[in-house]
């Protein structure tokens, strides 16, 4: 699986073995990564797809206490600086963590899978639904507010948000454990995100639509 990789060999302040290249959390030092950090080595939390999102918030909270700007806004230049882009990058890495996709996406990228560009396709139960689904929004696109084609909107929502969520069940089962690099399985995973940002675009439009049919 993708490892926490030692950005930092030990605080340069104290000598302890940071769990963040982010920050010394035994002495409070700033630490300065030699490389960028991925998502789970900015928090410091073991890197798996099925993520405990309650706890990953709780470490961004206590990191991001100890490195906001306004705690260091008596320090020299270079440490406010520090301060500010760890906390930057900091936020960045829990934006893709509790995303369900964009984990997914750097799980599949850093084992070597294929990039989005490189795999297009969606596994081939959705052929048929994705037309249907289309055509449903298609009909609703060009029907009037209050017309039985705006009405279906409803239903074709509930079934795009249960077909997400089963979506995201295979993804989960694909990646834990996190496949061996370059393994097969890595491709089905582009594959099943490929469907479900499809439908997270399907739902948006639909979103698009029944606002407008109340406006």
């Amino acid at each position: 699986m993708p490892a926490l990789s030692p950005a930092v060999e030990a605080c340069p302040s104290c000598g302890a073995r940071p769990s963040t290249p982010l920050l010394c959390e035994a002495c409070g030092e700033l630490l300065e990564p030699r490389t960028p950090p991925s998502p789970f080595e900015a928090l410091g939390i073991e890197p798996v797809f099925a993520l405990d999102l309650g706890a990953a918030r709780k470490r961004l909270l206590a990191l991001s206490r100890a490195l906001h700007p306004d705690f260091h806004g008596t320090a020299d230049a270079d440490t406010r600086r520090l301060a500010e882009d760890n906390t930057a990058a900091l936020n960045a890495a829990f934006q893709v963590l509790a995303d369900d996709l964009r984990r997914a996406d750097w799980f599949v990228r850093s084992l070597g899978g294929p990039r989005e560009d490189e795999e297009r396709s969606m596994p081939g139960v959705f052929l048929q639904e994705v037309l249907e689904w289309n055509e449903t929004i298609e009909e609703a696109r060009s029907a009037a507010p209050g017309s039985p084609a705006r009405a279906a909107l409803a239903s074709l929502a509930a079934e795009l948000q249960r077909a997400r969520a089963a979506g995201v069940q295979r993804v989960t089962g694909l990646l834990t454990p996190p496949p061996a690099r370059g393994d097969a399985a890595l491709r089905r995973v582009r594959q099943e995100l490929n469907a479900l940002r499809y439908m997270e675009r399907a739902l948006r439009e639909i979103g698009e639509l029944q606002l407008a049919s109340h406006s």
